[in-house]
């Protein structure tokens, strides 16, 4: 394995790994406050079932990201999303950009792994 294709996999692997974690935790197994406060600041009233179908959706893009390789689409799609998030969190409620470990950290490490990802790809 050459030395472009370890540094995309190790991209690939931090992308997924995030997606994964914040699919599962705060989404699947335990909503956390910040999921469901922003869940609710968009007028949904099923915040519950929202947020298993956007946890699942992230462990479905994780997964992408890991089983196609050779593909572009899982990046773009990942990077899309993370500005979109970010995005999102910034109108609709940016005193969540104020606290520790906030959308901003989060989202611009993602988007450096996925820029990373994109130009070490085979």
């Amino acid at each position: 394995m050459n030395t472009l294709t370890r540094i995309n996999w190790i991209a690939r692997g931090g992308l997924a790994f995030m997606f994964a974690y914040h699919g599962l935790v705060p989404k699947l197994l335990w909503l956390s406050a910040g999921e469901r406060t922003m869940i609710q600041a968009h007028g949904i009233s099923q915040v519950e079932l929202f947020a298993n179908l956007a946890g699942v959706g992230e462990i479905a893009l994780a997964l992408w990201l890991l089983f196609a390789p050779r593909s572009a689409w899982p990046i773009a799609i990942a990077a899309t999303a993370l500005t979109g998030l970010l995005l999102d969190v910034a109108i609709v409620n940016p005193s969540m950009l104020r606290e520790a470990f906030n959308p901003v950290s989060l989202n611009v490490a993602g988007l450096a792994l996925c820029a990373v990802a994109w130009y070490s790809k085979a």
